[in-house]
């Protein structure tokens, strides 16, 4: 079954104001200054399993459970980072207040960033939307509209974590509760004093943050978590990863998630290599740490990133990233479709290991493994799409992906900067549906909607400066019209434009001959072609359909450029497509 859902934007407007903000020359320090959130606490979302009646969340008795937290890893003052932002969840026990009703407060925040993140959740059975404003040291604001959707009926899709118990004065209640993280823009550069909250009925803020540039890092590699499946289970066993840099840099650091789980996994060990070849290292793996400590625990729907480690990664070649889970892991966030070989060890803790000797297993998917980010360079090129920027068709470890052969272009050149080149493909992902619900275990791994991980997927993307969409081609094959697909890429569009990014679409290719692209199918695929050929909500266009269509049967693909399947391009087309891309568009 698919579920529909909703394109959602979270984000539509960020404006600077020359006026000047009283709010903003207080934060400097004095009297007057605006108290920090955990000040302004005045409600009680979190009861314990035994005195539910201690907390009302909602204004009916309900509440969140303090041992469901426990168990999902977001304990009482721990740290979690979600989409690159770190928050604190409130330090409160059960049946003290732990968040704000939104009612126009003013609240000191600091820092400089590309993005204040909310840790949020509205009550009263539909999302919530209010408009507040930031105020900056130099005496300007800017505005932002907030939405908040419901702890009980908003979408699983976006949420931050799900818990599988609500309390009641009478009760627990098998039903799930939600908590999101939810961002908004903010002028690029200047320093934060304070954020004035919306004035939302049934709009709760647990904790915000303004969350830092990626000054000084550029992303290498990426992959999109795609689903939740059962693995192994792996219990005391060694990952051993591979993936392939788009840029290199003297610095390395690498971000693991725990998206759409519902508890922790702990890393015991981690480290990072050359490949040699198969499993084998060509020097001896280096160790990573996080925070200073061998491994980490990363809370159900967060991600964590390893401290900035010293390590030569050169540019367009393989990397081994090798973790050791100590404990039974059933089943993992991963992006099932690597194209990729990677290895699996006996057990024990073999990230050290530079031999291949103990990875007797292969797999061919990316568990927890989200991001390699290499030090300096100049920012990144995030590319969203499906299948065919995943790769499906193309030859297995030969990274033959089309940003692959865009990265190598941008490597071979000098006219524009050689940007990193994200790949956030997911095989089967749609704009319209949600493939994927967004929670539990499943066999499902075509992901959420593109609007639904536009956030995580692009927006939280280390030094993002461009994004290239190429999405629609699942969503006419399933029947979705044309109309819909114009209205979740014109979302995308506007959401990214709102955070200043360069925003390019490319046109769907074609597909007859494949059993669901019918004539009417390619009704609609060319209707959202003639849109997005039409100009004026992107920043550019792509047109990869004239690339690789048979001139004389435009319908279909040149068999050339066919991988056999009539879907996919193969090597041959992937890398036209590549080749077609003038790269002064990639400039922002």
């Amino acid at each position: 079954m698919r579920r529909q859902v909703r394109g959602f934007a979270v984000v539509v407007v960020s404006l600077a104001f020359l006026a000047p903000a009283a709010s903003a020359r207080a934060g400097a320090g004095g009297r007057g200054q605006p108290p920090p959130l955990e000040r302004l606490f005045d409600n009680t979302a979190i009861s314990d399993d035994a005195r539910p009646g201690a907390a009302d969340f909602d204004g009916s008795g309900a509440s969140l459970s303090a041992q469901d937290l426990n168990a999902a890893g977001w304990t009482s003052g721990r740290a979690v980072t979600v989409q690159r932002a770190r928050l604190t969840w409130p330090h409160r026990q059960p049946g003290q207040p732990d968040n704000v009703r939104a009612a126009g407060q003013t609240v000191r925040v600091g820092g400089r960033g590309d993005a204040l993140a909310f840790l949020v959740a509205g009550t009263g059975g539909a999302d919530v939307s209010g408009t507040g404003s930031v105020s900056y040291l130099n005496g300007t604001r800017s505005a932002y509209r907030l939405t908040a959707p419901d702890w009980r009926t908003g979408s699983l899709a976006m949420k931050a974590v799900a818990l599988p118990h609500i309390n009641t004065p009478t009760g627990r209640l098998a039903e799930q509760a939600k908590l999101y993280v939810v961002t908004v823009p903010l002028t690029p550069g200047r320093q934060v004093a304070s954020v004035r909250l919306p004035r939302a009925a049934g709009l709760h803020v647990f904790a915000l943050a303004v969350r830092g540039p990626a000054r000084g890092w550029s992303g290498s590699w990426a992959a999109s978590t795609a689903g939740h499946a059962t693995v192994g289970p792996w219990s005391d066993r060694t990952l051993r990863l591979v993936v392939h840099t788009s840029v290199g840099g003297p610095r390395v650091r690498l971000r693991f998630g725990n998206t759409f789980a519902a508890t922790p996994v702990r890393i015991g060990s981690a480290t990072v290599a050359v490949q040699e070849a198969g499993a084998t290292a060509r020097d001896v793996p280096v160790p990573l740490s996080f925070g200073g400590a061998a491994g980490v625990e990363i809370p159900a729907g967060a991600e964590v990133f390893s401290d900035p480690l010293t390590f030569a990664v050169p540019a367009d070649t393989d990397l081994l990233v090798s973790f050791h889970l100590p404990d039974t892991v059933a089943a993992a966030p991963m992006h099932r479709l690597a194209v990729q070989r990677s290895y699996v060890s006996e057990p024990g803790d073999h990230a050290a290991d530079g031999s291949s000797a103990a990875y007797t297993r292969t797999l061919t998917s990316w568990p927890l493994l989200t991001g390699v980010d290499v030090g300096g360079g100049p920012g990144s090129v995030v590319v969203l799409g499906d299948s065919i920027t995943d790769g499906t068709m193309s030859t297995q470890d030969a990274n033959r992906r089309w940003p692959n052969a865009l990265a190598t272009r941008l490597l071979r050149q000098d006219a524009v900067p050689r940007y990193g080149v994200l790949n956030q493909g997911i095989s089967g992902n749609q704009v319209v549906t949600d493939a994927y619900a967004g929670d539990g275990v499943s066999t499902n791994t075509a992901g959420v909607s593109a609007p639904h991980r536009l956030d995580r997927d692009v927006l939280a993307q280390t030094s993002a400066h461009t994004v290239i969409v190429l999405e629609g081609v699942n969503d006419v094959r399933w029947q979705n019209t044309a109309e819909r697909v114009i209205a979740g890429l014109r979302e995308i569009a506007d959401r990214g434009h709102a955070r200043g990014l360069r925003m390019l679409a490319a046109t769907i290719l074609p597909c007859e001959g494949e059993a669901r692209c019918t004539a009417a199918v390619d009704t609609e695929r060319s209707t959202v072609n003639a849109w997005i050929r039409s100009g004026g909500v992107f920043d550019g266009v792509l047109d990869f359909d004239s690339v690789v269509r048979d001139p004389a049967h435009p319908t279909r693909m040149l068999p050339r450029y066919d991988s056999g399947d009539h879907l996919h391009p193969g090597d041959v087309g992937l890398a036209a497509m590549a080749g077609s891309v003038d790269l002064r568009m990639l400039v922002p």
